[in-house]
């Protein structure tokens, strides 16, 4: 079981707005907690936006909760038509499920009222939750912020890996193709929860100019080599599809496919642990012209008999290793682009960390 920064924050939020509510003296301060554990985000900028956002909830159910026990009592049935009406708002506001959480907790505090006077009753409940919410967003801005980069990276690294390994195995006539049909969509899963990952690093605020200046072209980076694993995913799945057709092709087309994919293969590998000084940069030109000069080998080999072959499908996958070729060398530009006018070494050294921390 792993337990994460954001499993320790939800308790150490919980526990604060629990010992505040007894601090303050508020009856049933669990309204104070369950309130923490609904405002927990995973990062600062969400965290913001979410207090808002659950200020805002926590106003109209409090304010729907004591409208309703005023005119119509707190019957049971006029408790679960409340719920209705402020669950109705809230989706009409486009406000998130944990947000509308929030909310239905507040007017179910205010509803089951006792004997004590009810306006002062209704004002306690309200800032026992306002209480929790709080407490979640400092806990959320002080206590281990979220970095996103170094597991950014990782996921990327893990998905490329996996995606080029496929694609050797391939060339090799070495894959089932079952188990690879499987493998292909296990990675387009993988990838959603990459972009997802992504968001989430993007959403991350910097404090300093040059900072954000750095991060902007960082966001670009990342977003090319989710591009650039994207392609290499789509080649594999042509591989994959046109498999009886590929292993019929003429010798020398194979050859030239399986060339020109293993130096693509071997640039993408260079290019991750290029960005992190894991590699020794190969000039730009030397290595354009080596892929230049085997994309026309492979384009000489697909028309070598002054017609492309029978299939037709077999342009999807040459289209798609070209392509896959044009963003490795974008990526390379981007990165070459980033260590001349930036040098960050924090990544590096958080996963030398990670890297010895698990040896």
């Amino acid at each position: 079981m792993k337990l994460g920064a954001r499993i320790f924050k939800t308790g150490i939020a919980v526990a604060l707005a629990l010992f505040l509510a007894a601090l303050f003296q508020f009856p049933s301060p669990a309204f104070a907690g369950i309130s923490a554990v609904f405002a927990m985000q995973p990062t600062i900028y969400r965290s913001y936006l979410s207090l808002i956002e659950q200020v805002q909830a926590n106003v109209i159910g409090a304010l729907f909760a004591i409208a309703a026990v005023l005119v119509l009592g707190r019957d049971p049935l006029i408790v679960g038509l409340t719920l209705m009406i402020v669950i109705a708002i809230c989706l009409k506001m486009r406000l998130e499920s944990s947000t509308i959480s929030v909310a239905l907790v507040t007017v179910i505090a205010i509803m089951e009222y006792t004997d004590r006077q009810f306006i002062e009753f209704a004002a306690i409940r309200f800032l026992t939750i306002m209480l929790g919410i709080f407490a979640a967003f400092v806990v959320n801005l002080i206590f281990l912020p979220p970095k996103y980069e170094k597991k950014l990276y990782e996921k990327i690294s893990e998905e490329t890996e996996a995606i080029l390994k496929w694609i050797r195995l391939h060339k090799q006539q070495a894959a089932d193709h079952h188990h690879l049909k499987e493998e292909i969509e296990t990675r387009h899963e993988e990838m959603t929860k990459l972009e997802h990952l992504y968001f989430m690093y993007k959403e991350e605020r910097t404090y300093f100019r040059r900072q954000r200046f750095q991060k902007s072209r960082k966001l670009v980076l990342y977003r090319q080599m989710i591009a650039a694993a994207d392609r290499a995913l789509s080649v594999l799945k042509w591989l994959h599809r046109l498999e009886n057709e590929f292993s019929r092709l003429p010798a020398e087309l194979r050859q030239a496919i399986c060339l020109h994919l293993g130096c693509l293969l071997d640039y993408h590998e260079q290019l991750l642990l290029k960005f992190i000084h894991k590699a020794k940069p190969l000039p730009h030109s030397r290595r354009a012209e080596e892929i230049h000069h085997q994309r026309e080998r492979l384009t000489s080999a697909f028309y070598s008999d002054g017609q492309p072959p029978g299939d037709y499908r077999l342009f999807s996958l040459i289209g798609a290793i070209i392509d896959y070729g044009d963003r490795l060398e974008h990526l390379d530009k981007l990165i070459d682009s980033f260590h001349h006018y930036h040098y960050d070494d924090t990544l590096e050294k958080e996963l030398e960390k990670s890297a010895g921390g698990r040896s």
